[in-house]
């Protein structure tokens, strides 16, 4: 395990795992400029990879997040990807854009990125809470459709999918994921669901593809002030983690990252050979770190959210033979 931790910035980082990005094919969604994505795909252009995928909902800003890496990297090859993340149909859309890529055989790392935080109550047009519906589900589709591909790397497959601390706000609700319709809504439990999910979802990759070489983790970048967080401003104050003005204040509860140490850590699960071992695994702060809550020990966790997610996107998704 690499003796990172909360300073260490994301060029730090690749920077230290270059021979591993070098020629491979890595996919970001989330990539809206001044986030934890573009920040990601930055870092990793200057790396070396044969190709960068940039997705996210805007083809407005997937260009300025190709004009941003490509001036940290001007030689790296780039391609954009329309990913509405809000939307199922959407979703299975940009899969046949990506199965239709015969020059892309393989994509060696995914960085499931894209995330809402703490918003208000809606159902997606499919019917799911939006924060659940945007955070897992439709991620969960996006890389289950595509995973031909991922399993056709040659140097060792890997999903990241970009968790929070927030998952301690609460389980996956297997029985009542919408909320009662709403009438019991909480912004921050709808949220730690969605963050629960993400890590379980890891696990259950790990569970299902782990003898085929995938390798799955779950990642809390760390507090990061970002576009995620407009939703939070009032609580952010209220819980003193910001002041009046809006500017970001350290506690002893939380204390905030820039974006460049905000990346470091997916860094970590997507390229540190030594943590191979550690399938499924957890990390913060660059390192593994336990999740010692009861609904994350639940062995069987995994699996039933394996099931419910199939059953919302209407699509079942058996272990390979």
């Amino acid at each position: 395990m690499s003796t990172f931790g909360f300073e260490t910035t994301g060029e730090e980082a690749t920077a230290a795992f270059a021979q591993h990005i070098k020629g491979r094919t890595i996919l970001i969604t989330g990539v809206t400029p001044g986030g934890l994505g573009l920040e990601t795909a930055r870092v990793i252009a200057l790396r070396d990879p044969k190709l960068v995928i940039l997705a996210g909902r805007s083809t407005e800003k997937l260009q300025q997040a190709e004009e941003e890496v490509k001036k940290a990297a001007p030689e790296v090859a780039v391609r954009q990807l329309v990913l509405d993340l809000g939307n199922l149909k959407a979703v299975r859309k940009a899969v046949e854009e990506v199965s239709g890529w015969s020059d892309v055989s393989s994509i060696d790392v995914v960085i499931n990125n894209a995330g809402i935080m703490a918003t208000p109550y809606a159902l997606t047009s499919d019917g799911i809470e939006s924060q659940f519906a945007t955070n897992h589900i439709a991620h969960f589709l996006f890389t289950q459709l595509i995973m031909p591909k991922i399993l056709a790397s040659t140097s060792g497959a890997r999903v990241v999918n970009l968790s929070s601390s927030g998952y301690k706000g609460g389980p996956v609700r297997f029985d009542d994921y919408n909320f009662e319709d709403g009438k019991s809504y909480d912004k921050w439990v709808s949220y730690g669901q969605s963050k629960s999910a993400n890590v379980l979802y890891a696990r259950g990759l790990k569970e299902r593809y782990g003898g085929k070489g995938l390798r799955a983790y779950g990642v809390h970048p760390g507090g990061i002030w970002t576009n995620l967080g407009l939703h939070a401003k009032d609580d952010l104050r209220a819980m003193g983690f910001m002041d009046e003005a809006g500017n970001t204040v350290n506690t002893e509860r939380l204390k905030w990252k820039t974006l460049e140490q905000g990346v470091s850590t997916t860094i970590v699960a997507a390229f540190d050979p030594s943590i191979a071992d550690q399938n499924g695994a957890y990390l913060a702060d660059c390192q593994i770190e336990d999740t010692p809550e009861e609904w994350m020990q639940d062995p069987e966790g995994p699996e039933k959210l394996w099931r419910l997610s199939e059953r919302l996107v209407g699509q079942e998704f058996p272990a390979p033979a």
